[in-house]
């Protein structure tokens, strides 16, 4: 007998904002709200946060991510990964990237790509970015994750430092509905973690691995001061990039730099 299908939990409430520095903060905001006696108990579990314009959104080492009104998806969703260990940090990453990839392909085509740790790419450009802020409790418990997904929609110009980017509008020649793909975009999100949660990490990581930017392909990738040609062969089971460079090495998160 076919299970019914599951009722959807990510992207509810879906919370639309004019204006906000980063989604991700107020994501954080709502947590730090549950210690207030009136917030104790709330849900927040599935949360999406949709910013019109983010004025200083949260990127990878630091970085700031920026965009003009109506241009862009900059939403965050609050998940309280209560079926992952804390060592199991990635699936929820690969879950994610699977879930953006899959939703900017649709748009896009067979040309985008999951470059590794969490940048969307299309072609050799940068579509967008995922960031996931975890929240881990004092006896070392995975309390929430805040993921941040930034993705261009409708730019067709973008800051000259910026080196590689590109826009679904550049890809198609259309205008789109930023708040509305937000919204599609949870439903595949939806999808993503409730595989995760029902059927395991397998097919996850073998879409993940798939979809790897360069895989097969020489890159060059940069290690503090040195910048090396490798082979990109895979990402393991755990995250970590793995290359052949004379001998076959793996890299965690942070470890190396792609040199693009």
């Amino acid at each position: 007998m076919s299970q019914p299908p599951a009722t959807p939990t990510l992207g509810l409430p879906f919370i639309e904002l004019t204006s906000i520095d980063s989604t991700n903060n107020y994501a954080r905001e709502q947590i730090r709200a549950l210690q207030l006696p009136e917030r104790q108990g709330a849900n927040l579990h599935g949360m999406a946060v949709f910013a019109h314009q983010q004025l200083s959104g949260k990127g990878q080492r630091g970085k700031i991510w920026v965009a003009e009104k109506d241009t862009s998806i900059a939403l965050s969703l609050l998940i309280k990964p209560g079926f992952l260990g804390i060592g199991q940090q990635f699936q929820l990453s690969a879950a994610v990237a699977v879930a953006v990839e899959g939703f900017f392909r649709k748009y896009a085509g067979d040309e985008t790509k999951v470059k590794w740790p969490n940048d969307l790419y299309w072609q050799d450009r940068k579509a967008g970015g995922i960031l996931i802020e975890n929240v881990i409790s004092g006896s070392g418990t995975w309390e929430w994750a805040i993921v941040g997904i930034g993705i261009n929609i409708n730019q067709v110009r973008f800051p000259a430092e910026l080196p590689n980017p590109v826009s679904l509008k550049q890809i198609t020649g259309k205008d789109f509905d930023p708040a509305q793909l937000a919204r599609e975009l949870c439903s595949h999100l939806d999808t993503a973690y409730h595989q995760l949660e029902t059927e395991g990490y397998p097919g996850i990581y073998e879409t993940y691995c798939s979809r790897l930017y360069k895989s097969g392909q020489m890159v060059k990738l940069k290690k503090e001061t040195r910048v090396f040609e490798a082979l990109v062969k895979n990402v393991t089971p755990e995250g970590r990039l793995l290359v052949q460079h004379g001998t076959e090495e793996e890299y965690n998160f942070g470890e190396v730099e792609w040199v693009i």
